[in-house]
């Protein structure tokens, strides 16, 4: 007999890092919890991180699709948005004018394309013109590829991580291409300027024209559709220029969406303000995770750290409903014993005041797992790689790198610069650990610096061999996925080693999409998939050329 209390949770927002959540929760404690979805776009959950692959062509959409949560007990709502959150009475209505009550609810509403107030930009009924794009979700990426078809020029505003992407990926389908970016460095946030000037150099060599230190002042249109882009320089010293386009894609950054938060009486500040227990100091019932929030030790806005959070915040929910369940647990052996009529557990659902004994563990649990971390923060080693899907520029970087690399006797930094082959590799180590690197042109090294400081391995004694014995002539690699060890990272964005996909498969899984479904392999930033396609096809032959036994 199962005498659990479901618990309500409502999960606002069906994005990368919401739909995290509930597979998080299904894979603890698929009985538990009666989940709700409010997602305001009308599709399944995709991966945001590959709609600049989908606008290179290198993947459709198809492709980037990910699998919908596979519960009994989950409700999924799409093309519905969370209209308002009543906390007093713990439901949120929805924009249908449905209501769902929560014990618990989660705010993963993401985050908004940031549109400069530029002269031109917006339509009388604030829209933007034909022509103009942002690369935020997956009718942005449909958009910008049909413009495509006709439009032989395009100019991409912003030169962070997906600026860049956007870039190339638009350069490869063959148009002509400009850059612009407001300052004189390119990713400014995570290169130094030496690097920048690399990764410069790469761009010019895939065909992009880039116009750094420069402002966008307006956008020129003629019959509603976008023609052109007026540039002038951030200095101040030259004259405007026009550059003819008739797509123009601005890549510049994200704006929380705390619109409901704020509507509820929430704390807002960039983000919606939550602890380290990532629940709003207002409300212990509300929570926010991804792109939305705003942490104490801050949001770097990358789908790994959302990740994190989703596994950490199930981690909480579930510790909340264990001692329930553990409590119901002893009263369902004290009645084999004693009879049914000693039992003395009243749950909710039945319509009354829950007994004494349900309201005292759900208290005790509260306040044994609700503590607050210390000063130090969370450890968010690993969510913060930061990798560009460049085609042939191949640019990741992680932990402190770049401008926010402090200049302290604790730390060592080492760096091999190469401009005219494109290369960049700094190393920044600290007391034997790795603690943030810089490798620009050379995607080997950098998936080594990834694994070293993802895993805290212990570097040389000498930081430079870091640089050095990862260039040198490699040995062939394996003939076959059998040499592989066990713990080979397949995918990095998730940590799935040979021996997870080998598990799976063991266990009972006999495809690629089952296996992704079980491990998660691929759903980060894809690099990994030809990988792992040709390792759950080794092992499906290598398990049928084992004879079956006598």
């Amino acid at each position: 007999m199962n005498l659990r209390v479901p618990v309500k949770v409502v999960v606002v927002g069906f994005g990368m890092v919401g739909s995290r959540l509930v597979d998080e929760l299904l894979r603890r404690e698929p009985e538990a919890f009666d989940i709700t979805v409010l997602g305001s776009e009308p599709y399944e959950p995709y991966n945001r991180v590959l709609l600049s692959d989908v606008v290179a062509g290198r993947t459709d959409v198809a492709a980037i699709t990910m699998p919908l949560p596979d519960g009994a007990r989950v409700n999924v709502r799409r093309g519905v948005a969370a209209a308002s959150i009543d906390r007093a009475s713990r439901v949120v209505i929805a924009d249908d004018g449905s209501s769902h009550p929560y014990d618990h609810v989660v705010l993963a509403t993401g985050a908004a394309a940031r549109i400069p107030p530029i002269p031109g930009l917006r339509t009388p009924d604030g829209g933007l013109p034909a022509g103009v794009h942002a690369l935020r979700s997956l009718d942005d990426a449909r958009e910008i590829v049909a413009a495509t078809v006709n439009s032989p020029r395009a100019v991409v505003v912003g030169g962070g991580v997906l600026g860049l992407e956007a870039a190339v990926g638009l350069a490869g389908r063959g148009l002509n291409v400009t850059l612009i970016h407001n300052v004189q460095s390119l990713m400014e946030r995570q290169l130094d300027p030496d690097a920048a000037d690399v990764v410069r150099a790469g761009l010019e060599g895939q065909g992009v024209t880039v116009r750094p230190n420069s402002l966008s002042s307006e956008v020129l249109v003629a019959g509603g559709r976008a023609v052109g882009i007026r540039v002038r320089d951030n200095a101040g010293e030259a004259r405007d220029e026009v550059v003819a386009a008739r797509l123009i894609v601005f890549s510049v950054g994200t704006i929380p969406e705390t619109g409901l938060a704020a509507a509820a009486g929430l704390a807002t500040d960039r983000g919606i303000v939550v602890g380290y227990d990532l629940a709003s100091p207002d409300d212990p019932r509300v929570y926010a995770i991804g792109d939305c929030a705003q942490p104490p030790n801050g949001s770097r806005g990358l789908v790994a750290e959302g990740w994190d959070q989703a596994r950490r915040l199930a981690e909480h929910l579930v510790s909340l409903v264990e001692p329930v369940a553990l409590l119901v647990e002893v009263v369902e052996a004290k009645s084999v014993a004693a009879g049914p009529a000693d039992v003395h557990l009243r749950l909710p659902q039945d319509g009354a005041q829950p007994s004494m004994a349900v309201r005292l563990g759900a208290l005790l649990t509260s306040g044994a797992t609700s503590r607050a971390q210390s000063d130090r923060g969370i450890d968010t080693r690993g969510t913060d790689v930061v990798k560009v899907k460049g085609g042939a520029l191949s640019v990741t970087t992680m932990g402190v790198c770049g401008p926010s690399r402090p200049d302290g006797v604790a730390q060592r930094a080492v760096r091999l610069a190469d401009p005219r082959a494109g290369r960049y590799i700094e190393v920044v180590v600290s007391d034997g650990i790795l603690v943030g690197a810089t490798c620009v042109g050379d995607p080997r090294v950098a998936a080594d610096l990834t694994a070293a400081y993802t895993r805290r391995t212990p570097v040389p004694l000498d930081p430079a061999f870091l640089l050095l014995t990862p260039v040198m002539p490699a040995a062939a690699p394996a003939s076959s996925p059998e040499h592989m060890p066990e713990d080979a990272v397949v995918c990095r964005c998730n940590g799935v080693t040979k021996g997870d996909i080998a598990g799976s498969c063991a266990a009972g899984t006999h495809s690629v999409d089952e296996v992704v479904r079980e491990t998660r392999a691929t759903t980060g930033c894809g690099s990994c998939k030809d990988a792992v396609c040709g390792l759950v096809d080794w092992l499906k032959e290598s398990a049928e050329a084992v004879p079956e036994p006598a």
